[in-house]
């Protein structure tokens, strides 16, 4: 299937794509970072082969497949530096990103119709190759939004591979992956940033030190808020329009539940906790 691949981005994501790869294709792993420390950890864990900080050695490996593991500001970049003579025609390009919509047609535009559009849904708040891990993606679901310039040839090599991974597949438009993507990742991440944000000034308004005191329900909902921060100002900032509807969504409800509790409204506020309840009961 593919026998050279090339992942741009040597860190958690990428890392653990190219671990779960190596698993089941016998194939080579150059990777591309710039952080020479991050392709030294990677060649020392054994998640790649070889690296280089340049991109330009691509020329040189002749990969099959291209990876982007970036955050998604850099994919345009990345991508009008693919574009100046490091790829074959026949190459595939794919990417880990969260974000879609314009972007994927932007990407199209520069590297062409064996551009594939994905998005793997798992991960973890850790960061760095060093916490990379073998069959993240098992039994998960992964996003592919092609369009209608998508070669399907391009588009069924790379269902196929995430497939061999263990991988659930399915399709999805660009636009509508960032609405939904949106809604039930990108508002949670932004909500938990927030908390912690919230707890600080609370803070300093009270004089007490409140991150000495968290339980068990805080740690868990304010995980992903020890997500890498760059990461996620990309996604945040590239899918802003989804995102922002989302938290005014989000503050309503929130408005909505502050004037239950400041109204004593007890039947309204126990009907607004136990449809909240039973609709979390229908999550998997």
């Amino acid at each position: 299937m593919f026998e050279r691949i090339a992942i741009v981005g040597v860190g958690f994501m990428g890392g653990s794509f190219a671990l779960s790869v190596k698993s089941v294709l016998p194939c080579q792993i150059f990777g591309v970072d710039i952080n020479p420390q991050a392709l030294e950890r990677a060649k020392g864990l054994k998640v790649i082969h070889e690296g280089s900080t340049n991109i330009k050695e691509l020329r040189s490996f002749k990969p099959n497949l291209v990876v982007l593991a970036t955050p998604v500001r850099t994919f345009e970049s990345i991508a009008k530096s693919l574009k100046e003579g490091c790829l074959s025609e026949e190459t595939i390009i794919t990417d880990l990103g969260s974000v879609k919509g314009y972007l994927v047609y932007t990407m199209e535009s520069i590297l062409g119709s064996r551009f594939v559009g994905g998005h793997p849904i798992a991960g973890t708040e850790k960061s760095g190759v060093e916490n990379s891990v073998d069959g993240l993606f098992k039994g998960k679901r992964t996003i592919l939004t092609p369009t209608q310039r998508t070669e399907r040839d391009a588009l069924e090599k790379v269902k196929k591979l995430w497939e061999l991974i263990g991988s659930k597949v399915e399709f999805m438009d660009p636009f509508l992956h960032d609405v939904v993507f949106g809604a039930v990742s990108h508002l949670p991440h932004a909500v938990a940033f927030a908390l912690i944000d919230t707890l600080l000034l609370l803070t300093k308004r009270t004089g007490i030190d409140l991150f000495q005191y968290p339980g068990a329900g805080f740690k868990d909902f304010t995980r992903i808020a020890a997500s890498d921060p760059i990461m996620w100002r990309d996604i945040f900032l590239e899918n802003r329009e989804n995102i922002l509807e989302a938290i005014d969504c989000y503050s309503s409800s929130l408005r909505r539940l502050r004037e239950l509790i400041s109204e004593k409204k007890v039947e309204e506020l126990t009907q607004y906790l136990k449809e909240a309840r039973e609709n979390r009961l229908r999550i998997e």
